[in-house]
């Protein structure tokens, strides 16, 4: 559903991703986990045709995110880190207005509206400007555009940030039922929601891919590298594969740009 190839972003002399390649296959939640400025959201963009890489590719539903870039974004929603909102509109004002410019219309505009209002639990805040609403209620908001057209694939960037634990778990609970039938990359620094949600998980450091795996197989690496411990938490991998050796430096759940 979502193969990257040999995708390469640089800024002047930096580097911000190097040749990297991975892949999503269809119904599966893929966790894009690494430290601060690893090249997550850079990769994200590019996924999403925001940015165009300096080389390589990437192809969603058979489709080259360069060569055939409209169609592409017919086939994604994407929830940025920051949420794209308009802070004088109202929430349903807002959403009538990204499924309108989505393409929809008619009834199949109210049904989608309906199922994102009950679906990101926007009901109580259904009338209010976007401007009134808690970091929270404004992340559900995004998920809800990012949702409206219901999209093939979805690309989510922190998508729980923000969100006080209950409404974590619904998002959590959301993400694996929409796995059903999307196909759903997202990117993280807090290990929890990997191990929570992801089927497979991708580390990326230093614009370069680390590991690539389910949990098992990325234990599997970690002791291939020398870690002898009886029982590895998925922190215990990330330390092991960053940082062979195991010597800290890299704080796993640091919040920052990335």
């Amino acid at each position: 559903m979502i193969e990257v190839q040999s995708l390469t972003m640089q800024y002047g002399s930096f580097v911000a991703l190097s040749g990297i390649s991975f892949e999503a296959r269809e119904r599966e939640v893929l966790g894009l986990l690494g430290p601060n400025g690893a090249g997550k959201t850079t990769a994200m963009r590019i996924l999403t045709t925001y940015l165009y890489p300096t080389s390589g590719t990437a192809k969603i539903s058979g489709l080259d995110i360069i060569k055939n870039a409209d169609e592409v974004r017919r086939q994604i929603g994407y929830l940025p880190e920051t949420a794209p909102l308009y802070p004088d509109m109202r929430v349903d004002e807002y959403l009538f207005f990204v499924g309108q410019a989505r393409g929809l219309e008619g009834k199949r505009l109210q049904d989608r509206m309906a199922w994102v209002r009950e679906a990101c639990s926007l009901k109580s805040v259904w009338k209010h400007t976007v401007s009134e609403l808690s970091k929270g209620y404004r992340q559900r908001t995004g998920l809800a555009q990012a949702l409206i057209h219901d999209p093939k694939v979805l690309i989510l960037d922190e998508p729980t940030s923000g969100l006080d634990p209950l409404q974590i778990i619904g998002i959590r609970k959301l993400i694996r039922e929409l796995a059903r039938d999307k196909t759903i990359i997202f990117s993280t620094h807090i290990l929890q929601e990997v191990e929570a949600v992801a089927d497979r998980i991708v580390i990326i450091n230093e614009g370069r891919i680390v590991a690539a795996g389910t949990h098992k197989e990325l234990e599997m690496k970690a002791r291939a590298q020398g870690e002898t411990r009886p029982e590895l938490k998925l922190e215990d991998i990330f330390i092991a594969l960053l940082l062979p050796g195991g010597q800290s430096g890299v704080t796993a759940g640091a919040e920052g740009r990335s």
